[in-house]
């Protein structure tokens, strides 16, 4: 029995797996030592499931931090010898065209993050992939660096942990168990373990299926859940016997029968002389807790590993003898065949990053083998920079609220996430149907009467259009909103948004903006932290009532967040932030408080308060009309990011003359229980109910106005987000000696320059409404535009403005491309469309004059 050690620099509470040995690999590659990793079982795991898993490795996703892990996986195995790059298909039956329209969509979505995905007929899966019917399908996609992990990953995983404990800085103790966490103060001590108490200051989990257990003791949960997933194996198969192959073929997704398949290789390999076949069930997915576990010595075959009926497999195997009439003739094999238990997730995101609520203590919880190598290097530069190389908003744990971390929620949300595992194809705007109606405004049953059309943000019901206005406003601007005949383009959009954006244009109308995160900082050191965190100035002589926008810098001076901070009092600042993000920004507030030992309070008020936007050409004489003190509302009384204290008809907000639509009008804050009343006197004046699709999409972008997490990244500075001011404040903030050179430059590697489409007709003349993601190319030579910091182009927001009546998109350029009427093109579905660059920096394409904005 290895010895036991007391102390440690880290802990590792899942060392054999494949995330807990990739993490322990690359932490002592950025310099860490005495890492000491644990196990519950043996170290590499044996009931894990790394353990059982299939190993092979697709890189098909349509998000950069996804692609990015995979990628770096492929090559970190390749690069050990540990990778068979045989190649991948993912095909389309015939009569399944929205399955070949979502192959189509991923080669762009490919294009844009790096990768090498190209469509292929029939024919060629045929000549790649003998084992295919090609009169099944109607076309394929290939990916040429998709493969296997040989010969398994369980060894891979292995032979990290070995030579990580030769360089003398990781020691490993399996068969130990965690039994508790030692917290204090907020602050991991240590592990209570089995065999005895470690202490550490720092502990990372990589639990895998038991993850949450681990949370648990900290007092917190994970939005994570173990599901079923049917591993089934036929045989004998012969085809490459003797010739040493752990896989012959190339790796076969069927998607649209949620199913995939390989070979296993020559029959003297690890699984070989076989054809493994693996579904993931889309109607009835089986959940199982954490804590539903069986223990090693229960298991039957192992905690991870589950018996597997042929009822629950049947009918899509029935359907994959279509394609792969093989398996029909070869022998299932039931010794073989089981349930292999793999994580699932509340929003198709991993568990990544330290506590919200525990310093020191880190999460690396549902992670696919595909990704594990990558993954661990995000969480060593994240422990060790405190950033990544890309953005990692989408991964960050804190990123979740409380409410989205109940039990009921994350078995709902999991639930869902497991039948779109492989199928139905998920739309850029997909809504989850459960875990809603969490977070409601107080006047949501009004919204209902008016047919609101409601989408999800962080548990907040928000209405993107009402069918209460396509009778009237519909009507009046129909000849200006286009109908969208393409079924993708128009899937969860709704025509009214369109005609409700030219209402508040050209009148008056009211967003429910309810779902802002809202948090108020208060205590001694708080002008102080306010201050440091912020790179405008919001502290000093800023005026009480002020209301500044400003952003956060991470320390290599990329853009981690943006939001307004009004200063109420000498020594107390609320922050009002976007409904996503806010969560992490505010742990990042009470993260730095602690980091600085500063006395400050941050406290979430945004259950306290509502917020109604009201914007347009006449929403100053609309609000006159209901306010006790009308002339309190001219100009000259309340200019431009000004906030104050008013009465309309005896009700209080607080007006924050501040758009983010790029007409005049005001942010009006209230305590919830005044919602419905103020939402009354609004309609009854005729001030029209506007969807969130017009604030957040189409009239941001006819102004060219950013958004973070989309638009704002810490891959870019602020002056390439062409955010930056004309001078840069005297006092100190995080991220200012870096930016301060960053501004130096002669010119910056690329700026964030703002597009039309200049022709949205595709190939069959249809037009287009592109959304997400899409490479920016050269015309002229088809590549993807890559800046000199290796940085690749592609529309970061994409949405038509009707004012315009254009494609809208923002996306970074390089230098060299960054001129207003330049001509390049974008691919959306694998086809190109033209677009023009309409301006470098920050600039509207319609503009209400500024005069009018802030008079």
């Amino acid at each position: 029995m290895a010895q036991f050690h007391k102390s440690a620099n880290v802990v590792i509470i899942g060392q054999g797996g494949i995330v807990g040995a990739s993490v322990a690999h690359h932490l002592i590659e950025r310099g860490w030592d005495n890492i000491i990793g644990i196990d519950k079982s043996g170290i590499p795991t044996d009931i894990g499931s790394t353990g059982h898993a299939s190993d092979f490795c697709f890189n098909t996703m349509h998000d950069q931090i996804t692609i990015f892990t995979t990628k770096y996986s492929i090559d970190f195995f390749e690069k050990r010898g540990r990778y068979a790059r045989i190649g991948g298909i993912e095909v389309a039956r015939k009569g399944d065209d929205e399955r070949m329209r979502e192959l189509e969509r991923r080669v762009s979505s490919g294009r844009a993050f790096g990768n090498r995905v190209e469509m292929i007929t029939p024919k060629k899966v045929k000549e790649l992939m003998p084992l295919v019917d090609e009169d099944v399908i109607q076309g394929a996609l290939w990916d040429p660096d998709a493969g296997l992990v040989i010969p398994r990953s369980q060894v891979v995983a292995g032979e990290m942990i070995r030579d990580a404990e030769e360089t003398g800085k990781l020691k490993t103790m399996a068969n130990t168990a965690c039994t508790g966490l030692d917290i204090e103060n907020g602050h991991i001590k240590g592990v209570h373990t089995t065999r005895g108490y470690i202490e550490a200051p720092t502990v990372v989990v990589c639990a895998g299926l038991w993850g949450r257990l681990i949370a648990e003791m900290a007092g917190e949960d994970l939005p994570v859940m173990p599901v079923d997933h049917p591993l089934t194996f036929f045989g004998p198969y012969t085809e490459f016997a003797g010739t040493g192959k752990e896989i012959g073929y190339p790796l076969l997704r069927d998607q649209g029968n949620s199913a995939y398949l390989r070979d296993t290789g020559d029959p003297k390999t690890s699984e070989g002389g076989q054809i493994e076949w693996g579904y993931y069930e889309e109607k009835e997915p089986r959940l199982v807790h954490p804590r539903d576990l069986l223990e090693k010595e229960e298991a039957r075959l192992s905690p991870s590993q589950r018996d597997l009926e042929m009822e629950q497999v049947i009918e899509p195997l029935e359907r994959a003898m279509e394609l792969t009439p093989i398996l029909g003739e070869l022998g299932y094999n039931e010794k073989y065949s089981f349930n292999g238990l793999l994580q699932v997730t509340g929003d198709g995101g991993p568990s990544i990053g330290e506590s919200p609520d525990v310093r020191g203590l880190w999460y690396g919880v549902s992670v696919w083998i595909k990704d594990g190598p990558g993954t661990g290097k995000l969480i060593a530069d994240w422990m060790t920079d405190g950033r990544t190389e890309f953005d990692h908003h989408s991964i960050d744990y804190a990123r979740y609220y409380p409410i989205q971390k109940t039990e009921r929620y994350i078995h709902d949300r999991c639930y869902e996430t497991a039948f779109k595992i492989y199928n139905p194809p998920v739309h850029n705007r997909e809504p989850y149907s459960k875990g809603r109606n969490l977070r409601c405004s107080p006047f949501y049953l009004r919204e209902k009467e008016l047919g609101g059309h409601f989408m999800e943000i962080a548990g907040w019901e928000r209405a993107h259009g009402y069918a209460s206005n396509e009778e009237t406003l519909l009507a009046k601007y129909a000849e200006r909103v286009p109908e969208r005949l393409n079924e993708w383009d128009n899937r969860h959009f709704w025509r009214v948004s369109n005609a409700e954006h030219l209402e508040l244009s050209e009148n008056v109308g009211m967003v429910n903006l309810s779902h802002f995160a809202i948090y108020d900082v208060s205590g001694r050191d708080a002008e102080r932290l306010m201050e440091y965190v912020s790179s405008s100035k919001v502290a000093g002589d800023t005026p009480l009532g002020k209301g500044v926008y400003t952003n956060f810098l991470d320390a290599a001076g990329g853009v981690r967040a943006d939001l307004t901070v009004l200063r109420l009092a000498e020594d107390r600042f609320r922050v009002i932030d976007g409904g996503d993000a806010g969560n992490r920004d505010a742990t990042y507030l009470r993260r730095m408080t602690q980091d600085k030992e500063w006395s400050v309070f941050v406290e979430d008020r945004t259950d306290h308060y509502g917020c109604i936007g009201v914007w347009g050409p006449n929403a100053r004489e609309s609000l006159k009309k209901l306010a006790d003190n009308p002339a309190g509302l001219d100009p000259e009384n309340f200019p431009f990011a000004a906030s104050r204290d008013f009465t309309l008809r005896g009700v209080p907000v607080k007006g924050f003359r501040i758009s983010y639509v790029g007409e005049q009008g005001w942010e009006l804050h209230f305590p919830l229980s005044y919602g419905l009343a103020l939402w009354d006197m609004f309609r009854e004046v005729g001030i029209a109910p506007i969807g969130i699709e017009t604030y957040a999409n189409s009239r941001r972008l006819e102004k060219s106005l950013r958004l973070q997490n989309a638009d704002l990244l810490t891959e870019y500075n602020l002056v390439e987000a062409g955010l930056a001011r004309p001078k840069v404040k005297a006092a100190d903030f995080h991220g200012k000696a870096v930016y301060l050179k960053q501004r130096e430059r002669a010119q910056q590697p690329a700026m964030l320059c703002t597009l039309t489409v200049t022709d949205n007709n595709d190939k069959d003349g249809v037009a287009r409404f592109p959304m997400g993601n899409c490479p920016i190319v050269n015309p002229k030579t088809g590549d993807v535009l890559i800046d000199s910091l290796g940085r690749r182009s592609y529309t970061t927001s994409l949405a038509y403005g009707p004012s315009i009546g254009k494609n809208i998109a923002l996306g970074y350029l390089p230098q060299d491309y960054c001129e207003a009427g330049r001509r390049l093109e974008i691919e959306y579905f694998n086809q190109k469309f033209p677009v023009q660059v309409e301006a470098v920096g920050m600039k509207g394409l319609y503009d209400p004059t500024n005069e009018r904005m802030r008079s």
